[in-house]
C-alpha cells in the first residue's frame, strides 16, 4: 500500500464513553466484519472486558475504506494502563477523542488529550451518545472548544450505538489525519506497542514500522536489552490474523517470534534487524515500575505450586507483572506481586481464580517505600514487615502522586476536604464550563484502597480521577504491628504517618474484633508501634455452664468446678492457637 493511502489512528476516551461501540460500528461500515459475525465489544476478547464493560488489552485492526488502509488501535481507558495508551498514540498520526454527550469531559479524557498533544497527533473530537434523553451536545461542545481551542465545525456528533454519523467520522479520518512520514533513516525500526504470550506460538508483538521493512524469516533484535529473535510469521489483524510476506514503512501489524517471555520484548521497545541494526532507538521507552503490592496465598498450602505456576504463566504475557516468593507464619507460602494499580490487581486476581481455579487469600495492598539507613544506604521495601529495626533507619520516603479530579462545581468543597483528609495538598483549580479541574498532590498509600469509592460517593458519581507518579518524599512514618492472642501477624502490619497511627490502630482492632472468631479463652487484639501498645480490644471467651449437672449440695462444689474451668481457660490461653479467617487479611481495604 502506498504511504499516502495509509491512515493510522486510535480511539481515546474516559471509561464507558463508547470507544468499543464506535470501533464495532467502524468495523461494520467498512465491511471488515460481516454483520452476521458482529457482536458487541468485538475487539474486547477477554470475558472480564465484556463483564466490566472496559477495555483492558488494546487491540489493533486494519480496515479498507474507499481505497484507503485505515489502521485502528482501540486503547484502554483506565489510568492503570496509561503507559500502554501513550505507546499506542506514538504508533499513530491521529486520534479520535470520544466524549459522552451526557457526562462531558472527565479526568481520563484530559489525561489522554495531554498524551495525544505530547505525541503531536491530529485530534478529531467526537461527541457520542447524542440520542440519549440526557444528552447536552451544546454544553459538551463548549467544553471541548475550551479544552482544544478548536472550532465548533470541527466537532462531530454521533451515536455509535445506532451508527448515526459514523460514516462522517471515516471521511474526517481520511481528510484530516496525515499519512505516515517518509523514512528518516535507512535501517529498519519498529515500535512495539503491545505484546502477549501464546502457549503454542510464543511471544506475539503488535508493532508499527517507522523505517524500512521487516520480512518473514528476518532475524530481529530488541534495542533496549539486545534480545534476539526470528520473525516466524507476520501480517495484520482483520481482526483475525492475516499472514503477509512483509510489513513495510507506515504499516501496523503483528509479528510471531520465537521469544519465550514478553520481558524480552517490552512495550515501548524498538525492533531493528540483526544484520543491519539501527544506531538509535525510537524515543520514549521506559521500564514500567509497579507501585501497588499485595500478597497472594492459596487457601490450602497444597495449591502453592499451582499458584506459583499460574503466576509464572501470567507474567509471560504481562511484562508489568513483578513477583517474589513470600512466606508468612500464618498464611504459609505465597507470592508477593507488584501491580500498576488497583484495577490491574483486581484483573489478575480474577484471572487466577477463573482460569486456574484457585481460591486465594489476598493481603491488604500497599505501596513501596525507600528506606535510608544510618550509613546512607538506600533500600526499597515492598511491605511493612520488611522495614529494618527502627534504630537503623535514618528516614523513610513514601511515593507521592500528582492527581487531577474533574467534578461539577457544586462538589468542590467536599472534594477539597477529602483531599485534605488524605494528607493531600491542593495545587490549582481551573474551570471548564460548569466543571472544576482540581490539581493536587498526595501520598499514594492513602489513596490506594477507598479513595475512588469515597470520591464517587461524595460527588454522587460525577467525579472522575486521574493520577501519575510524582516523587518520593521523606515523612514521619511509623510501622503499626497487630497482635492476636499475643501472636504478631506480619501480614497485617502497615506503614502510616505518625499522626494517623492511633486512628488506624483503633479502627483496625475494632474491625478485627468483629472478624476474629471467638474461642474458649479470652483473646486480646492489640496494635503497637515498636514496643508500645496504642490500641486494644478484648474478645470474650465462650462460656460453658459447667455447673448445670450439679443438684443441690454445698456451694463449695460449684466454686470448685468453676475454679477448674478457669484454670483450663488459662492453660488454653497459653497454648491455644487461633484459626484466622481470610477476611482478617482484607480488613484495611475499606478503612471506613
Amino acid at each position: 500500500m502506498k504511504d499516502n493511502l495509509i491512515r493510522n489512528f486510535c480511539i481515546i476516551a474516559h471509561i464507558d464513553h463508547g470507544k468499543s461501540t464506535l470501533a464495532d460500528r467502524l468495523l461494520e461500515i467498512t465491511h471488515t466484519v460481516e454483520k452476521r459475525d458482529m457482536k458487541n465489544q468485538l475487539l474486547d476478547k477477554m470475558d472480564l472486558e465484556r463483564e466490566k464493560g472496559i477495555t483492558i488489552k488494546l487491540a489493533p485492526v486494519r480496515m479498507s475504506y474507499k481505497g484507503y488502509e485505515l489502521n485502528l488501535i482501540d486503547t484502554p481507558g483506565h489510568v492503570d494502563f496509561s503507559y500502554e495508551v501513550s505507546k499506542s498514540l506514538e504508533a499513530c498520526e491521529g486520534a479520535l477523542l470520544i466524549v459522552d454527550a451526557t457526562q462531558g469531559i472527565q479526568a481520563q479524557t484530559l489525561a489522554n488529550v495531554y498524551l495525544a498533544l505530547a505525541a503531536e497527533l491530529v485530534i478529531i473530537p467526537v461527541i457520542n451518545k447524542i440520542d440519549l434523553p440526557a444528552a447536552d451536545p451544546d454544553l459538551v461542545s463548549r467544553e471541548i472548544i475550551n479544552l482544544l481551542g478548536c472550532n465548533n465545525k470541527d466537532i462531530l456528533q454521533i451515536s455509535a450505538k445506532s451508527g448515526d454519523g459514523v460514516e462522517m467520522v471515516l471521511s474526517h479520518i481520511i481528510d484530516r489525519i496525515p499519512s505516515p512520514r517518509a523514512d528518516i533513516i535507512e535501517q529498519t525500526r519498529a515500535l512495539i506497542f503491545d505484546s502477549y504470550y501464546d502457549e503454542y506460538r510464543g511471544v506475539i508483538l503488535y508493532v508499527r514500522v517507522f523505517d524500512g521493512q521487516i520480512k518473514k524469516g528476518d532475524s530481529i533484535q530488541m534495542m533496549s536489552n539486545q534480545a534476539h529473535g526470528i520473525a516466524l510469521e507476520l501480517g495484520y489483524l482483520n481482526p483475525n490474523m492475516i499472514s503477509e510476506t512483509n510489513l513495510a514503512r507506515g504499516e501496523i501489524g503483528y509479528i510471531v517470534t520465537n521469544l519465550k517471555s514478553t520481558s524480552q520484548a517490552r512495550v515501548g521497545d524498538t525492533i531493528t534487524l540483526a544484520k543491519n541494526p539501527a544506531r538509535s532507538s525510537l524515543p520514549g521507552y521506559k521500564d514500567v515500575k509497579p507501585f501497588v503490592y499485595a500478597g497472594f496465598f492459596p487457601t490450602s498450602n497444597e495449591r502453592y505450586e499451582d499458584l506459583k505456576e499460574a503466576i509464572e504463566k501470567l507474567s509471560l504475557s504481562d511484562s508489568a507483572l513483578v513477583f517474589d516468593l513470600e512466606n508468612s507464619p500464618v498464611l504459609g507460602f505465597g507470592v508477593r506481586i507488584g501491580f500498576l494499580g488497583m484495577l490491574h490487581m483486581d484483573i489478575i486476581k480474577e484471572r487466577l481464580e477463573r482460569e486456574y481455579n484457585l481460591e486465594l487469600v489476598v493481603t491488604n495492598p500497599s505501596t513501596d517505600y525507600l528506606v535510608v539507613l544510618n550509613n546512607d544506604k538506600e533500600i526499597d521495601i515492598k511491605s511493612a514487615y520488611e522495614l529494618p529495626d527502627i534504630s537503623l533507619v535514618k528516614e523513610i520516603k513514601e511515593p507521592w502522586i500528582k492527581g487531577e479530579i474533574v467534578v461539577p462545581n457544586e462538589y468542590i468543597g467536599e472534594v477539597l476536604q477529602l483531599i485534605i483528609n488524605k494528607r493531600g495538598l491542593q495545587k490549582n483549580i481551573s474551570y471548564v464550563e460548569n466543571r472544576a479541574v482540581i490539581n493536587f498532590v498526595a501520598p499514594l498509600a492513602n489513596l490506594l484502597t477507598d479513595f475512588y469509592d469515597q470520591l464517587k460517593s461524595i460527588t454522587s458519581g460525577y467525579g472522575s480521577f486521574n493520577y501519575e507518579m510524582d516523587q518520593y518524599i521523606s515523612e514521619d512514618l511509623v510501622r503499626v504491628d497487630f497482635y492476636i492472642a499475643s501472636e504478631k501477624i506480619d501480614s497485617l502490619s502497615v506503614i502510616v504517618h505518625r499522626k494517623e497511627a492511633p486512628f488506624v490502630a483503633r479502627t483496625t482492632v475494632e474491625k478485627l474484633k468483629g472478624i476474629v472468631p471467638r474461642q474458649n479463652f479470652k483473646v486480646a487484639i492489640q496494635a503497637a508501634i515498636g514496643g508500645k501498645y496504642i490500641a486494644r480490644e478484648d474478645l470474650s471467651a465462650y462460656r460453658k455452664d459447667v455447673t448445670s449437672g450439679l443438684y443441690g449440695g454445698d456451694v463449695s462444689r460449684k466454686k470448685k468446678v468453676l475454679a477448674k474451668q478457669k484454670k483450663g481457660k488459662e492453660r488454653l490461653k497459653k497454648f491455644g492457637r487461633i484459626e484466622l479467617p481470610s477476611e482478617v487479611f482484607r480488613v484495611m481495604i475499606r478503612r471506613d
